[in-house]
Protein backbone atom coordinates (compact mmCIF):
# COMPACT_ATOMS: atom_id res chain seq x y z
CA UNK A 1 0.00 0.00 0.00
CA UNK A 2 2.66 2.58 1.21
CA UNK A 3 4.71 1.66 -2.45
CA UNK A 4 1.12 2.47 -4.21
CA UNK A 5 1.25 6.08 -2.49
CA UNK A 6 4.38 6.25 -3.44
CA UNK A 7 3.99 5.99 -6.65
CA UNK A 8 1.08 8.49 -7.05
CA UNK A 9 2.98 11.19 -4.87
CA UNK A 10 5.86 11.65 -7.11
CA UNK A 11 3.22 11.14 -10.09
CA UNK A 12 1.76 13.88 -8.83
CA UNK A 13 4.92 15.53 -8.21
CA UNK A 14 6.27 15.44 -12.00
CA UNK A 15 2.48 16.71 -13.03
CA UNK A 16 2.96 19.78 -10.65
CA UNK A 17 6.61 20.37 -12.02
CA UNK A 18 5.03 21.12 -15.60
CA UNK A 19 2.41 23.15 -13.78
CA UNK A 20 5.14 25.40 -12.27
CA UNK A 21 6.92 25.01 -15.29
CA UNK A 22 4.40 26.25 -17.96
CA UNK A 23 3.72 29.18 -15.36
CA UNK A 24 7.27 30.25 -15.58
CA UNK A 25 7.01 29.74 -19.02
CA UNK A 26 3.87 32.34 -19.21
CA UNK A 27 6.23 34.84 -16.81
CA UNK A 28 8.97 34.94 -18.97
CA UNK A 29 7.09 35.99 -22.28
CA UNK A 30 5.16 38.32 -20.05
CA UNK A 31 8.10 40.01 -18.20
CA UNK A 32 10.02 40.30 -21.47
CA UNK A 33 6.75 42.36 -23.23
CA UNK A 34 6.86 44.69 -20.43
CA UNK A 35 10.44 45.18 -20.43
CA UNK A 36 11.24 46.37 -24.22
CA UNK A 37 12.11 49.69 -24.36
CA UNK A 38 14.47 50.10 -27.66
CA UNK A 39 15.21 47.49 -30.60
CA UNK A 40 18.47 46.36 -29.05
CA UNK A 41 16.35 45.67 -25.96
CA UNK A 42 14.09 43.33 -27.86
CA UNK A 43 17.11 41.78 -29.92
CA UNK A 44 18.48 40.94 -26.49
CA UNK A 45 15.37 39.91 -25.00
CA UNK A 46 14.74 37.48 -27.94
CA UNK A 47 17.90 36.11 -27.52
CA UNK A 48 17.45 35.33 -23.73
CA UNK A 49 13.70 33.84 -23.98
CA UNK A 50 14.58 30.88 -25.79
CA UNK A 51 18.08 30.01 -23.36
CA UNK A 52 15.90 31.21 -20.25
CA UNK A 53 12.62 28.31 -21.61
CA UNK A 54 15.74 25.57 -21.87
CA UNK A 55 16.61 26.49 -17.98
CA UNK A 56 13.25 25.70 -17.14
CA UNK A 57 13.09 22.27 -19.18
CA UNK A 58 16.37 21.11 -17.99
CA UNK A 59 15.30 21.99 -14.26
CA UNK A 60 11.90 20.13 -14.52
CA UNK A 61 13.75 17.52 -15.84
CA UNK A 62 15.98 17.37 -12.88
CA UNK A 63 13.90 17.75 -10.15
CA UNK A 64 11.49 15.25 -11.50
CA UNK A 65 14.40 12.68 -11.96
CA UNK A 66 15.79 12.95 -8.84
CA UNK A 67 12.53 12.84 -7.21
CA UNK A 68 11.48 9.56 -9.45
CA UNK A 69 15.04 8.03 -8.39
CA UNK A 70 14.82 8.25 -4.84
CA UNK A 71 11.64 6.63 -4.41
CA UNK A 72 12.23 4.14 -7.02
CA UNK A 73 9.48 5.15 -9.08
CA UNK A 74 9.65 5.18 -12.60
CA UNK A 75 6.76 6.17 -15.24
CA UNK A 76 5.61 3.85 -18.08
CA UNK A 77 7.43 4.27 -21.37
CA UNK A 78 3.62 5.92 -22.63
CA UNK A 79 3.70 8.41 -19.47
CA UNK A 80 7.43 9.54 -20.39
CA UNK A 81 6.42 10.17 -23.63
CA UNK A 82 3.47 12.15 -22.99
CA UNK A 83 5.95 14.15 -20.18
CA UNK A 84 8.74 14.88 -23.09
CA UNK A 85 5.40 15.87 -25.40
CA UNK A 86 4.22 17.81 -23.29
CA UNK A 87 7.33 20.03 -22.47
CA UNK A 88 8.03 20.10 -26.15
CA UNK A 89 4.67 21.48 -27.13
CA UNK A 90 5.14 24.39 -24.04
CA UNK A 91 8.31 24.95 -25.24
CA UNK A 92 7.60 25.74 -28.73
CA UNK A 93 3.97 27.31 -28.00
CA UNK A 94 5.97 30.11 -25.79
CA UNK A 95 8.34 30.75 -28.60
CA UNK A 96 6.32 30.91 -31.58
CA UNK A 97 4.08 33.17 -29.29
CA UNK A 98 7.23 35.60 -28.41
CA UNK A 99 7.61 35.64 -32.09
CA UNK A 100 4.47 36.59 -33.68
CA UNK A 101 4.11 39.25 -30.68
CA UNK A 102 7.41 41.09 -31.99
CA UNK A 103 7.02 40.13 -35.65
CA UNK A 104 7.33 43.73 -37.98
CA UNK A 105 6.20 41.41 -41.00
CA UNK A 106 2.25 42.33 -41.26
CA UNK A 107 0.42 38.42 -41.60
CA UNK A 108 -2.15 37.97 -44.57
CA UNK A 109 -5.44 38.03 -43.80
CA UNK A 110 -6.66 34.65 -42.53
CA UNK A 111 -9.47 32.99 -45.26
CA UNK A 112 -11.85 30.52 -44.29
CA UNK A 113 -10.88 27.24 -44.98
CA UNK A 114 -13.60 24.46 -46.02
CA UNK A 115 -13.20 20.83 -46.35
CA UNK A 116 -13.63 19.78 -50.19
CA UNK A 117 -13.29 16.91 -52.67
CA UNK A 118 -11.81 17.71 -55.41
CA UNK A 119 -12.47 15.56 -58.66
CA UNK A 120 -9.40 14.76 -60.56
CA UNK A 121 -8.09 13.15 -63.69
CA UNK A 122 -4.53 12.45 -65.08
CA UNK A 123 -2.55 10.89 -67.64
CA UNK A 124 0.11 8.97 -65.40
CA UNK A 125 3.04 8.24 -67.94
CA UNK A 126 5.04 11.19 -66.74
CA UNK A 127 4.62 10.90 -63.22
CA UNK A 128 6.05 8.87 -60.11
CA UNK A 129 2.41 7.53 -58.85
CA UNK A 130 -0.51 9.44 -57.62
CA UNK A 131 0.71 10.19 -53.71
CA UNK A 132 2.55 13.16 -52.66
CA UNK A 133 7.02 11.86 -52.04
CA UNK A 134 9.29 13.80 -50.50
CA UNK A 135 12.52 14.13 -51.95
CA UNK A 136 15.43 12.12 -50.78
CA UNK A 137 18.66 13.98 -49.93
CA UNK A 138 20.59 15.57 -52.97
CA UNK A 139 17.74 14.27 -55.20
CA UNK A 140 14.47 16.31 -56.91
CA UNK A 141 11.13 15.84 -55.48
CA UNK A 142 10.12 12.83 -57.28
CA UNK A 143 6.83 14.42 -59.70
CA UNK A 144 3.78 13.08 -58.69
CA UNK A 145 0.53 13.92 -59.12
CA UNK A 146 -0.61 15.12 -56.22
CA UNK A 147 2.47 17.14 -55.84
CA UNK A 148 1.35 18.93 -59.37
CA UNK A 149 -1.74 19.88 -57.75
CA UNK A 150 -0.88 21.39 -54.18
CA UNK A 151 1.67 23.78 -56.42
CA UNK A 152 -1.56 24.64 -58.58
CA UNK A 153 -3.40 25.27 -55.53
CA UNK A 154 -0.66 27.31 -53.97
CA UNK A 155 -0.72 29.14 -56.80
CA UNK A 156 -3.82 30.53 -57.46
CA UNK A 157 -4.83 30.82 -53.13
CA UNK A 158 -6.83 28.22 -52.33
CA UNK A 159 -3.36 26.88 -49.95
CA UNK A 160 -2.37 29.49 -47.91
CA UNK A 161 1.65 30.24 -47.44
CA UNK A 162 1.26 29.36 -43.86
CA UNK A 163 0.46 25.39 -45.38
CA UNK A 164 2.46 25.69 -48.53
CA UNK A 165 5.39 23.88 -46.92
CA UNK A 166 4.06 20.71 -45.80
CA UNK A 167 1.89 18.74 -48.11
CA UNK A 168 0.88 16.53 -46.01
CA UNK A 169 -0.54 18.81 -43.58
CA UNK A 170 -2.26 20.30 -46.30
CA UNK A 171 -4.15 17.03 -46.92
CA UNK A 172 -1.46 14.86 -49.41
CA UNK A 173 -1.67 11.83 -48.01
CA UNK A 174 -2.91 8.48 -48.57
CA UNK A 175 -5.31 9.02 -46.34
CA UNK A 176 -6.93 11.98 -48.60
CA UNK A 177 -6.83 9.79 -51.84
CA UNK A 178 -9.85 7.41 -52.83
CA UNK A 179 -7.53 5.49 -54.98
CA UNK A 180 -4.44 4.75 -54.68
CA UNK A 181 -2.34 4.88 -58.70
CA UNK A 182 1.58 3.37 -58.72
CA UNK A 183 3.94 5.24 -61.31
CA UNK A 184 2.32 5.57 -65.16
CA UNK A 185 -0.78 4.20 -63.97
CA UNK A 186 -3.40 6.37 -65.59
CA UNK A 187 -6.92 7.25 -64.18
CA UNK A 188 -9.68 9.28 -65.86
CA UNK A 189 -11.46 9.93 -62.45
CA UNK A 190 -10.05 9.94 -59.13
CA UNK A 191 -10.89 12.00 -55.23
CA UNK A 192 -8.12 14.12 -53.22
CA UNK A 193 -10.36 15.23 -49.96
CA UNK A 194 -8.40 18.20 -48.12
CA UNK A 195 -9.24 21.70 -46.54
CA UNK A 196 -8.92 24.92 -49.19
CA UNK A 197 -10.03 28.18 -49.50
CA UNK A 198 -12.75 28.02 -51.90
CA UNK A 199 -13.33 32.36 -51.79
CA UNK A 200 -10.76 34.11 -53.19
CA UNK A 201 -10.24 37.69 -53.83
CA UNK A 202 -10.21 38.36 -57.10
CA UNK A 203 -10.60 34.91 -58.43
CA UNK A 204 -14.49 34.07 -60.14
CA UNK A 205 -13.48 30.91 -61.73
CA UNK A 206 -11.42 29.03 -59.01
CA UNK A 207 -11.68 25.64 -61.49
CA UNK A 208 -10.24 27.53 -64.43
CA UNK A 209 -7.72 29.33 -62.74
CA UNK A 210 -6.64 25.81 -61.21
CA UNK A 211 -6.57 23.97 -64.23
CA UNK A 212 -4.47 27.05 -65.97
CA UNK A 213 -1.50 26.06 -63.42
CA UNK A 214 -1.89 22.28 -63.81
CA UNK A 215 -0.13 20.28 -66.60
CA UNK A 216 -2.47 19.45 -69.71
CA UNK A 217 -2.26 15.71 -68.48
CA UNK A 218 -4.11 16.44 -65.33
CA UNK A 219 -7.73 17.82 -64.87
CA UNK A 220 -9.45 19.59 -62.27
CA UNK A 221 -12.82 18.17 -62.79
CA UNK A 222 -14.59 20.03 -60.10
CA UNK A 223 -14.44 20.21 -56.67
CA UNK A 224 -17.56 20.57 -53.93
CA UNK A 225 -17.98 21.02 -50.19
CA UNK A 226 -17.86 18.10 -48.12
CA UNK A 227 -18.63 16.78 -44.50
CA UNK A 228 -16.25 17.79 -42.07
CA UNK A 229 -15.61 13.76 -41.15
CA UNK A 230 -15.10 13.45 -45.00
CA UNK A 231 -12.30 10.89 -45.55
CA UNK A 232 -11.26 10.01 -49.48
CA UNK A 233 -10.16 6.47 -48.62
CA UNK A 234 -12.52 5.51 -45.96
CA UNK A 235 -15.88 6.54 -47.46
CA UNK A 236 -14.98 4.96 -50.93
CA UNK A 237 -17.69 2.35 -51.64
CA UNK A 238 -15.17 0.70 -54.50
CA UNK A 239 -13.71 1.40 -57.67
CA UNK A 240 -14.25 0.88 -61.44
CA UNK A 241 -10.76 0.12 -63.59
CA UNK A 242 -10.66 -0.43 -67.04
CA UNK A 243 -7.73 -2.72 -68.44
CA UNK A 244 -6.57 -2.32 -72.84
CA UNK A 245 -5.29 -4.88 -74.39
CA UNK A 246 -4.77 -6.18 -78.29
CA UNK A 247 -6.96 -8.93 -78.83
CA UNK A 248 -4.03 -10.58 -80.59
CA UNK A 249 -2.42 -11.86 -77.47
CA UNK A 250 -5.29 -14.00 -77.71
CA UNK A 251 -3.47 -15.95 -80.28
CA UNK A 252 -2.05 -19.25 -79.06
CA UNK A 253 1.83 -19.66 -78.10
CA UNK A 254 3.87 -20.07 -81.34
CA UNK A 255 4.73 -23.58 -82.18
CA UNK A 256 8.00 -24.51 -81.29
CA UNK A 257 8.74 -21.73 -78.42
CA UNK A 258 9.26 -22.77 -74.80
CA UNK A 259 6.00 -22.58 -73.50
CA UNK A 260 4.67 -24.31 -76.20
CA UNK A 261 6.98 -27.36 -75.59
CA UNK A 262 6.49 -27.22 -72.23
CA UNK A 263 2.13 -27.16 -72.49
CA UNK A 264 2.83 -30.04 -75.07
CA UNK A 265 4.75 -32.25 -73.11
CA UNK A 266 2.85 -31.78 -70.44
CA UNK A 267 -0.04 -32.87 -72.26
CA UNK A 268 1.22 -35.56 -73.67
CA UNK A 269 2.21 -37.17 -69.99
CA UNK A 270 -1.50 -36.72 -69.42
CA UNK A 271 -4.41 -39.28 -70.13
CA UNK A 272 -6.35 -36.42 -72.05
CA UNK A 273 -9.04 -37.14 -74.20
CA UNK A 274 -8.75 -33.56 -75.58
CA UNK A 275 -5.29 -33.01 -77.68
CA UNK A 276 -3.06 -29.94 -78.17
CA UNK A 277 -3.65 -28.70 -81.59
CA UNK A 278 -1.75 -25.69 -83.69
CA UNK A 279 -4.09 -22.60 -83.86
CA UNK A 280 -4.79 -21.75 -87.57
CA UNK A 281 -2.90 -18.39 -87.33
CA UNK A 282 -0.22 -19.99 -87.22
CA UNK A 283 -0.22 -23.14 -89.11
CA UNK A 284 -1.22 -20.87 -92.11
CA UNK A 285 2.27 -20.22 -92.50
CA UNK A 286 5.61 -21.92 -92.51
CA UNK A 287 7.33 -21.43 -89.04
CA UNK A 288 10.38 -21.99 -90.10
CA UNK A 289 10.25 -19.08 -92.53
CA UNK A 290 8.68 -16.45 -89.49
CA UNK A 291 10.15 -14.17 -88.01
CA UNK A 292 8.79 -11.52 -85.36
CA UNK A 293 8.60 -8.40 -87.73
CA UNK A 294 6.48 -10.78 -89.62
CA UNK A 295 4.12 -12.02 -87.19
CA UNK A 296 3.48 -8.61 -85.92
CA UNK A 297 2.22 -7.46 -89.55
CA UNK A 298 0.01 -10.43 -89.37
CA UNK A 299 -1.00 -10.60 -85.56
CA UNK A 300 -2.72 -6.70 -86.13
CA UNK A 301 -4.81 -7.67 -88.97
CA UNK A 302 -6.05 -10.53 -87.20
CA UNK A 303 -9.79 -10.54 -85.76
CA UNK A 304 -11.09 -12.07 -82.15
CA UNK A 305 -13.91 -14.30 -83.44
CA UNK A 306 -17.31 -14.66 -81.74
CA UNK A 307 -16.13 -17.63 -79.58
CA UNK A 308 -13.07 -15.94 -78.60
CA UNK A 309 -15.17 -13.24 -77.15
CA UNK A 310 -17.72 -15.83 -75.78
CA UNK A 311 -14.58 -17.35 -73.79
CA UNK A 312 -13.47 -14.41 -72.32
CA UNK A 313 -16.67 -12.87 -70.79
CA UNK A 314 -17.05 -16.70 -69.44
CA UNK A 315 -13.97 -16.50 -67.92
CA UNK A 316 -14.10 -13.01 -66.10
CA UNK A 317 -17.35 -13.92 -64.22
CA UNK A 318 -14.90 -16.28 -62.23
CA UNK A 319 -13.59 -13.47 -60.48
CA UNK A 320 -16.92 -11.97 -59.08
CA UNK A 321 -17.55 -12.25 -55.56
CA UNK A 322 -15.52 -12.54 -52.89
CA UNK A 323 -12.15 -14.42 -53.25
CA UNK A 324 -8.67 -15.18 -51.99
CA UNK A 325 -6.50 -13.17 -54.13
CA UNK A 326 -3.41 -14.01 -52.53
CA UNK A 327 -1.75 -15.25 -55.57
CA UNK A 328 -2.65 -12.17 -57.23
CA UNK A 329 -0.33 -9.80 -55.65
CA UNK A 330 3.19 -9.70 -54.08
CA UNK A 331 3.79 -12.91 -51.24
CA UNK A 332 1.16 -12.97 -48.85
CA UNK A 333 0.36 -15.67 -46.52
CA UNK A 334 -2.37 -17.31 -48.19
CA UNK A 335 -4.29 -18.15 -44.99
CA UNK A 336 -4.74 -14.10 -44.22
CA UNK A 337 -8.24 -12.86 -44.37
CA UNK A 338 -7.15 -9.25 -45.84
CA UNK A 339 -6.47 -11.42 -49.42
CA UNK A 340 -10.27 -11.75 -49.42
CA UNK A 341 -11.56 -9.13 -51.90
CA UNK A 342 -15.18 -8.63 -53.22
CA UNK A 343 -15.73 -8.06 -57.07
CA UNK A 344 -19.02 -6.73 -57.65
CA UNK A 345 -18.86 -6.87 -61.67
CA UNK A 346 -16.82 -8.12 -64.15
CA UNK A 347 -17.38 -6.97 -68.06
CA UNK A 348 -16.03 -7.34 -71.81
CA UNK A 349 -16.92 -4.88 -74.24
CA UNK A 350 -17.15 -5.30 -78.00
CA UNK A 351 -13.28 -5.08 -79.53
CA UNK A 352 -12.80 -2.00 -81.04
CA UNK A 353 -10.17 -1.12 -83.53
CA UNK A 354 -7.95 1.47 -83.26
CA UNK A 355 -4.96 2.03 -86.05
CA UNK A 356 -5.06 -1.35 -87.85
CA UNK A 357 -5.06 -3.11 -84.04
CA UNK A 358 -8.56 -4.55 -82.68
CA UNK A 359 -8.38 -3.98 -79.04
CA UNK A 360 -10.40 -5.40 -75.59
CA UNK A 361 -11.65 -3.42 -72.54
CA UNK A 362 -12.41 -5.73 -69.57
CA UNK A 363 -13.80 -3.69 -67.20
CA UNK A 364 -13.42 -4.53 -63.66
CA UNK A 365 -15.61 -3.03 -60.60
CA UNK A 366 -14.33 -3.78 -57.21
CA UNK A 367 -14.79 -3.42 -53.33
CA UNK A 368 -11.19 -2.47 -53.61
CA UNK A 369 -7.83 -3.92 -55.36
CA UNK A 370 -4.78 -5.59 -54.10
CA UNK A 371 -1.57 -4.00 -55.54
CA UNK A 372 -0.44 -5.56 -58.94
CA UNK A 373 -4.23 -6.41 -60.57
CA UNK A 374 -2.71 -6.83 -63.48
CA UNK A 375 -2.04 -10.52 -62.59
CA UNK A 376 -5.63 -11.02 -62.76
CA UNK A 377 -5.68 -10.13 -66.45
CA UNK A 378 -2.66 -12.15 -66.72
CA UNK A 379 -4.21 -15.91 -65.70
CA UNK A 380 -7.61 -14.40 -68.17
CA UNK A 381 -5.85 -14.11 -70.66
CA UNK A 382 -3.81 -16.68 -70.39
CA UNK A 383 -6.13 -19.19 -70.06
CA UNK A 384 -8.22 -17.88 -72.96
CA UNK A 385 -5.38 -18.44 -75.05
CA UNK A 386 -4.11 -21.67 -73.92
CA UNK A 387 -7.47 -23.81 -73.72
CA UNK A 388 -7.09 -23.92 -70.20
CA UNK A 389 -10.45 -25.08 -68.52
CA UNK A 390 -11.81 -21.53 -66.61
CA UNK A 391 -12.17 -24.12 -63.52
CA UNK A 392 -8.22 -23.51 -62.89
CA UNK A 393 -9.37 -20.42 -61.65
CA UNK A 394 -10.98 -21.33 -58.27
CA UNK A 395 -7.60 -23.19 -57.26
CA UNK A 396 -5.60 -20.22 -58.18
CA UNK A 397 -8.11 -18.37 -55.70
CA UNK A 398 -7.86 -21.15 -53.03
CA UNK A 399 -4.57 -21.85 -50.60
CA UNK A 400 -2.09 -23.31 -53.26
CA UNK A 401 0.74 -20.93 -53.93
CA UNK A 402 1.58 -20.36 -57.66
CA UNK A 403 3.79 -17.90 -59.96
CA UNK A 404 1.39 -15.22 -61.58
CA UNK A 405 3.36 -12.77 -63.67
CA UNK A 406 1.70 -9.26 -64.18
CA UNK A 407 0.43 -7.89 -68.00
CA UNK A 408 1.86 -4.63 -68.55
CA UNK A 409 1.22 -1.43 -67.03
CA UNK A 410 0.24 0.61 -70.17
CA UNK A 411 -3.10 -0.88 -70.24
CA UNK A 412 -4.36 -0.39 -66.98
CA UNK A 413 -6.42 3.01 -66.28
CA UNK A 414 -8.85 4.28 -63.28
CA UNK A 415 -11.99 4.81 -64.39
CA UNK A 416 -13.16 6.27 -61.30
CA UNK A 417 -14.11 5.84 -57.28
CA UNK A 418 -17.94 5.36 -56.29
CA UNK A 419 -19.29 6.75 -52.94
CA UNK A 420 -22.53 5.09 -52.90
CA UNK A 421 -22.75 5.17 -48.65
CA UNK A 422 -21.65 8.67 -48.69
CA UNK A 423 -24.19 9.79 -51.26
CA UNK A 424 -26.78 7.65 -49.38
CA UNK A 425 -25.80 9.25 -45.86
CA UNK A 426 -26.17 13.09 -47.24
CA UNK A 427 -29.46 12.72 -49.08
CA UNK A 428 -30.52 12.23 -45.02
CA UNK A 429 -28.89 15.06 -44.02
CA UNK A 430 -29.79 17.30 -46.53
CA UNK A 431 -33.58 16.32 -46.11
CA UNK A 432 -35.56 19.11 -47.84
CA UNK A 433 -32.91 21.64 -47.27
CA UNK A 434 -32.52 23.29 -50.83
CA UNK A 435 -29.30 23.31 -52.56
CA UNK A 436 -29.10 27.32 -51.79
CA UNK A 437 -28.51 26.28 -47.70
CA UNK A 438 -25.14 26.73 -46.73
CA UNK A 439 -25.62 23.44 -44.94
CA UNK A 440 -26.63 21.26 -48.14
CA UNK A 441 -24.12 19.09 -49.47
CA UNK A 442 -24.14 17.32 -53.01
CA UNK A 443 -23.46 13.76 -53.73
CA UNK A 444 -20.45 13.02 -55.69
CA UNK A 445 -20.90 11.71 -59.34
CA UNK A 446 -18.41 11.33 -61.83
CA UNK A 447 -20.95 11.34 -64.36
CA UNK A 448 -21.69 15.13 -64.23
CA UNK A 449 -18.12 15.52 -65.88
CA UNK A 450 -18.33 12.45 -68.58
CA UNK A 451 -17.98 14.92 -71.41
CA UNK A 452 -14.96 16.37 -70.44
CA UNK A 453 -13.71 13.23 -69.16
CA UNK A 454 -14.35 11.01 -72.47
CA UNK A 455 -12.54 13.26 -74.10
CA UNK A 456 -9.63 13.25 -72.32
CA UNK A 457 -9.52 9.77 -72.00
CA UNK A 458 -9.30 9.51 -75.68
CA UNK A 459 -6.63 12.53 -75.98
CA UNK A 460 -4.41 11.32 -73.44
CA UNK A 461 -4.75 7.77 -72.49
CA UNK A 462 -6.66 5.51 -75.26
CA UNK A 463 -4.31 7.52 -77.79
CA UNK A 464 -1.39 7.36 -76.33
CA UNK A 465 -1.83 3.80 -75.94
CA UNK A 466 -2.09 3.37 -79.15
CA UNK A 467 1.19 5.22 -80.23
CA UNK A 468 3.58 3.54 -77.55
CA UNK A 469 2.13 -0.26 -79.10
CA UNK A 470 2.74 1.07 -82.75
CA UNK A 471 5.89 2.62 -82.04
CA UNK A 472 7.65 0.02 -79.61
CA UNK A 473 5.66 -2.85 -80.11
CA UNK A 474 5.40 -3.15 -76.14
CA UNK A 475 2.35 -6.10 -75.87
CA UNK A 476 3.85 -8.00 -78.75
CA UNK A 477 7.03 -7.81 -76.92
CA UNK A 478 5.91 -8.78 -73.42
CA UNK A 479 3.75 -11.94 -75.01
CA UNK A 480 6.89 -13.04 -77.10
CA UNK A 481 8.92 -13.09 -73.79
CA UNK A 482 6.35 -15.05 -72.05
CA UNK A 483 5.79 -17.44 -74.70
CA UNK A 484 9.51 -18.14 -74.18
CA UNK A 485 9.58 -19.45 -70.96
CA UNK A 486 10.09 -23.08 -70.42
CA UNK A 487 9.61 -23.77 -66.79
CA UNK A 488 7.14 -25.17 -64.68
CA UNK A 489 5.78 -21.95 -63.14
CA UNK A 490 2.92 -21.71 -65.47
CA UNK A 491 1.94 -25.04 -66.08
CA UNK A 492 -1.00 -24.55 -64.28
CA UNK A 493 -2.14 -23.59 -67.92
CA UNK A 494 -2.81 -27.14 -69.21
CA UNK A 495 -5.98 -28.66 -70.75
CA UNK A 496 -7.09 -30.48 -67.62
CA UNK A 497 -7.67 -27.41 -65.46
CA UNK A 498 -5.85 -28.54 -62.46
CA UNK A 499 -2.51 -27.08 -60.93
CA UNK A 500 -0.12 -29.62 -61.18
CA UNK A 501 2.87 -30.78 -58.19
CA UNK A 502 5.37 -28.90 -60.24
CA UNK A 503 3.72 -25.83 -60.72
CA UNK A 504 3.28 -25.48 -56.41
CA UNK A 505 5.60 -22.58 -55.10
CA UNK A 506 7.08 -23.92 -51.58
CA UNK A 507 7.68 -21.51 -48.99
CA UNK A 508 11.57 -21.53 -48.95
CA UNK A 509 12.05 -23.27 -52.04
CA UNK A 510 14.37 -22.42 -54.92
CA UNK A 511 12.87 -22.77 -58.08
CA UNK A 512 14.97 -24.87 -60.11
CA UNK A 513 13.71 -21.74 -63.35
CA UNK A 514 11.52 -19.18 -62.28
CA UNK A 515 9.48 -16.73 -64.32
CA UNK A 516 11.02 -13.76 -64.44
CA UNK A 517 9.46 -10.66 -64.82
CA UNK A 518 10.83 -7.36 -67.28
CA UNK A 519 10.96 -3.56 -66.01
CA UNK A 520 10.26 -2.34 -68.96
CA UNK A 521 6.68 -3.73 -68.98
CA UNK A 522 6.40 -1.61 -65.82
CA UNK A 523 6.90 1.78 -68.21
CA UNK A 524 3.98 3.51 -70.08
CA UNK A 525 5.71 6.36 -71.26
CA UNK A 526 8.95 6.56 -73.97
CA UNK A 527 10.99 9.39 -75.70
CA UNK A 528 9.69 10.79 -78.49
CA UNK A 529 12.12 10.04 -80.83
CA UNK A 530 12.65 6.33 -79.28
CA UNK A 531 10.77 4.25 -82.03
CA UNK A 532 12.88 1.07 -81.26
CA UNK A 533 10.96 -1.69 -80.59
CA UNK A 534 11.12 -3.52 -77.51
CA UNK A 535 12.81 -6.72 -77.43
CA UNK A 536 11.49 -9.76 -75.91
CA UNK A 537 14.95 -11.75 -75.31
CA UNK A 538 17.02 -8.91 -74.20
CA UNK A 539 17.69 -9.66 -70.55
CA UNK A 540 20.20 -8.99 -68.00
CA UNK A 541 20.30 -8.70 -64.59
CA UNK A 542 19.29 -4.60 -63.84
CA UNK A 543 15.91 -5.19 -65.63
CA UNK A 544 14.64 -7.97 -63.59
CA UNK A 545 11.38 -7.16 -61.82
CA UNK A 546 11.62 -8.01 -58.51
CA UNK A 547 8.96 -8.27 -56.01
CA UNK A 548 9.52 -5.75 -53.03
CA UNK A 549 8.85 -7.24 -49.43
CA UNK A 550 6.40 -4.92 -48.03
CA UNK A 551 4.50 -5.08 -44.42
CA UNK A 552 0.73 -5.28 -43.96
CA UNK A 553 0.33 -1.59 -44.06
CA UNK A 554 2.41 -0.38 -46.85
CA UNK A 555 0.17 -3.41 -48.62
CA UNK A 556 -2.82 -1.50 -47.29
CA UNK A 557 -1.61 2.05 -48.55
CA UNK A 558 -0.52 0.26 -52.15
CA UNK A 559 -4.28 -0.89 -52.33
CA UNK A 560 -6.40 0.71 -55.13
Amino acid sequence: MVGVLSQHFFFRLALEDLSIYARRCAFAASFHMSKRTSDTELSTADAELPKRLKLEVQDTKERTTEAAGSSKFSLSTKDKKKLRLDRRRRYDHAQSASKAEHSDTPKEPRLPKRECALMIGFCGSAYRGMQFQKAQAGLPEPRTIEGELFRALIAVGAVSKDNAADPIKAGCSTSHTAARTDAGVHAVGNLVSMKMITEIPGVEDLRSDINSKLPKDIRLWGFQRVQQSFNARKFCDARKYTYFFPSYLLIPPKPGSGLDRVLREYAASQDLEVEWKDDPFWSAVDIALSTPQKDMVRKRAWRATPSHIERLRHAVKKYEKTHNFHNFTVARDPKDKTNERYMKELEVSEPCVYGETEWFAVSLHGQSFMLHQRKMMFALIMICRTGTPVSVLDELMSLTMVNIPKMPALGLLLEHPIFHGYNTKIAKHNGTKPPSDSDYREPINFDNYAEEMNMFKQKYIYDNMQRIEDRKGLFDAWIRSVDSYGGNDLLYLNLRGEVPPDAVLKKGERRELPFRERKVFNLTSFAEDDNVKVEADMWDEAEVDTEENLSKKELLEAEG
